[in-house]
């Protein structure tokens, strides 16, 4: 999961594609003023350059506050900072790129290193490192922008690009042009550093607050009194007790009694009904189907008043981005070039599918019993899932004792992967792996000096499973990073169109995770399996989006609410969706899952990119298998940052749409896959 990704478009305050003419949230100049700049310019360079005049003195007047100067300050900086040739403007955005690169790739350095004692599993987070683990050094870098008139020079001499332009046009732009359309993407808003901070302090401390949410398992009491799990395993919430659940499927009744012990975890951790001295502590027990009788009472509903925190703080960005004045419409108009609308008619063509309703049947049919509402993470279409948890933990701890041995067989994977060799240890030589307090992450670099970093979760005695898998999609986020950074043409142009597509890539390496241990060779049957799978999984994950979506909607139509209210309405929330488009399937009405995931708490609409990632996934995978994978995949890294729908053809030479993954699942079910 590339985390890192959400939190840093709010601190470089850029929301993309603000329109040219938007008022800025402070008091601007008058039409007059603006209409003199203009008439000085025409007569100085011609009527020629009219176009570039108007727009260039409209955009920077939209953005001057009157701390930046009066209006005869404005007429002369505009008759003095418009560029009339090519080459000047050829020379002022290579300047800005090189700048930019350094300052921006430096301050991501710092903002590594002063969050590490959070991020890695380096011993206990003392009250200083939570201090320093506040600093957001990147949050001034552009109103310094705008203090000093390097931002007004790009606006006066720089067109900014609304979505719909790119639409219409960018596919006759050359690379030149799209970079220096991304360049003026941090220009388009003006957001004071003060702001920037508070979305910094929020985001930590929800990030944090999941880090530390750990379950001790061998704790956990069952319905018949029984301990179920070994003593000292510990999850995190919610990535590994999910994963927990999915291992435990063929082994009959004894892992059926875990996964609903797992589940009823999950609900306590909606309902905030956790007691409270159970939560990263090991010693206590408890009893998750008990309502009464508990060690001591759950703690208080930290988990949405860290939602609101982070709510609160991202809406004190709306008032300087008026074309977007929701993070919800920055989210998926800006950040994503996705409306909104467009991505929950994708979810539901999805969940509405026929498609789901037959795989559900083949589910219950393999699980033999009727489905539970857990069963949406049913991992049975991963191939070769003929072996247990253990026996695969036993494989991956022997294989990956340490940090150091899974660093060291990087270029290893890489070239079973279909890189060449050449290439496997160029990458390699790209991406540091690190040890993850957390569940796991990638973080790539910003600098082309620098490294991407491979955050994985490794325990006393070896990295497990569940760990491996992780640690290879991260890789895949890590590649991308180093393709769309390394291997770019513009330094503007680096990384992916949205974060649905580095989830798209990294679900491409993590399917083949097994092939990767040896213990499974491609075929037919598993590229059938593969695509059940990618439609069961967008299938869970897309209605997890909508609850998040919907969850968002309503704090912004109760700015208001208490912690206590919102966990009402998130429960409410969950069980609309789950009635709608989940009940038909599974038979039981009002289930609450599908708010347990902590992305909804740490990472501010980052939920949806993962079904559209599944989308995505689905059909480069299918373009994967009939050609070069690792020239392939580095062919499409490096188109880096243009819009999705740009992006997809000339990766695969069709638009985004969930009827390819739903073809390539409707053909596996007439094959008859067992």
């Amino acid at each position: 999961m590339r985390i890192w990704l959400v939190l840093s478009l709010v601190l470089l305050a850029a929301p993309a594609l603000l329109a040219a003419s938007t008022p800025s949230s402070r008091p601007g100049l008058s039409g007059a003023a603006i209409d003199r700049a203009v008439a000085a310019l025409l007569a100085k360079h011609g009527e020629a350059l009219g176009p570039r005049i108007r727009l260039g003195v409209t955009q920077v007047a939209a953005r001057w506050w009157p701390e930046d100067g009066d209006e005869q300050a404005f007429h002369t900086f505009v008759s003095e900072g418009f560029l009339p040739t090519p080459a000047d403007l050829d020379a002022m955005a290579e300047r800005l790129e090189r700048v930019q690169e350094q300052i921006d790739g430096h301050l991501h350095e710092v903002a590594r290193l002063v969050t590490e004692p959070s991020q890695l599993d380096t011993g206990p987070v003392r009250a200083w490192d939570q201090m320093l683990g506040d600093l957001s050094l990147a949050s001034h870098v552009t109103p310094d922008l705008f203090a000093n008139k390097v931002a007004f020079l790009a606006l006066l001499n720089f067109p900014l690009h609304t979505l719909a332009e790119r639409l219409a046009s960018g596919s006759t732009w050359d690379r030149a042009t799209w970079a220096r359309s991304r360049m003026m993407d941090r220009f388009a808003a003006r957001v004071p550093a003060d702001v920037s901070q508070e979305v910094t302090r929020a985001f930590n401390a929800a990030e944090q607050y999941i880090a530390d949410y750990n379950v001790y398992m061998g704790q956990l009491v069952a319905e018949d009194g029984s301990k179920p799990f070994p003593a000292g395993l510990k999850l995190i919430t919610h990535w590994g007790l999910r994963d927990e659940l999915k291992s435990h499927y063929g082994e009959g009744e004894a892992g059926l009694r875990k996964q609903r012990l797992i589940a009823k975890v999950m609900e306590r951790i909606v309902r905030q009904e956790v007691p409270a001295c159970t939560i990263n502590a090991d010693g206590v027990a408890w009893a998750p189907f008990k309502d009464a009788g508990q060690p001591c009472p759950p703690e208080p509903d930290t988990r949405y008043a860290r939602i609101l925190d982070v709510f609160q703080a991202v809406r004190k960005v709306d008032p300087y981005n008026p074309t977007a004045p929701t993070f919800i419409q920055a989210r998926f108009e800006q950040d994503r070039q996705i409306p909104e609308a467009e991505v929950e008619a994708l979810l539901a063509s999805i969940l509405e599918s026929q498609e789901v309703r037959d795989i559900a049947k083949l589910v219950q049919a393999r699980v033999g019993r009727p489905l539970e509402p857990f069963d949406i993470w049913y991992s049975g279409f991963k191939p070769g899932r003929g072996r247990s948890e253990e026996e695969l933990d036993r494989i991956v701890a022997k294989k990956y004792p340490t940090v150091a041995a899974f660093q060291e067989d990087v270029p290893r994977i890489l070239r079973a992967l279909g890189f060449a060799p050449e290439k496997a240890d160029w990458l390699a030589a790209h991406i540091t792996v690190d040890p993850s307090r957390g569940a796991g992450h990638a973080m790539g670099a910003v600098r082309r000096e620098d490294k991407a970093h491979l955050r994985t979760r490794i325990p006393e005695g070896g990295m497990n499973y569940k760990g491996y898998n992780i640690a290879i999609h991260e890789m895949g986020h890590n590649v991308e990073q180093v393709f769309s950074l390394n291997g770019i043409d513009h330094w503007f142009l680096n990384g992916v169109p949205n974060n649905a597509f580095t989830e798209a890539l990294a679900f491409v390496f993590q399917g083949r995770d097994l092939e990767l241990l040896g213990l499974q060779s491609p075929s037919e049957d598993a590229h059938r399996l593969e695509a059940l799978d990618d439609v069961w999984g967008a299938y869970e994950i897309g209605g997890v989006a909508l609850v998040d979506m919907r969850m968002w909607r309503w704090m912004y139509a109760h700015p208001e609410a208490s912690p206590g209210e919102l966990k009402q309405a998130v429960r409410g929330i969950a069980r609309e969706v789950w009635n709608r488009w989940y009940a038909p399937v599974f038979g039981q009405k009002d289930v609450e899952l599908l708010a347990v995931y902590s992305h909804m708490v740490s990472n501010g609409l980052y939920l949806p990119d993962y079904p559209i990632g599944h989308v995505i996934a689905s059909q480069l995978a299918k373009s994967f298998r009939e050609g070069d994978f690792g020239r392939d995949f580095e062919r499409v890294c490096r188109q880096g940052r243009v819009t999705p729908d740009a992006w997809m053809r000339g990766a695969v030479g069709a638009p985004l749409s969930a009827q390819a993954m739903l073809a390539e699942a409707r053909r596996a079910l007439t094959a008859g896959t067992r």
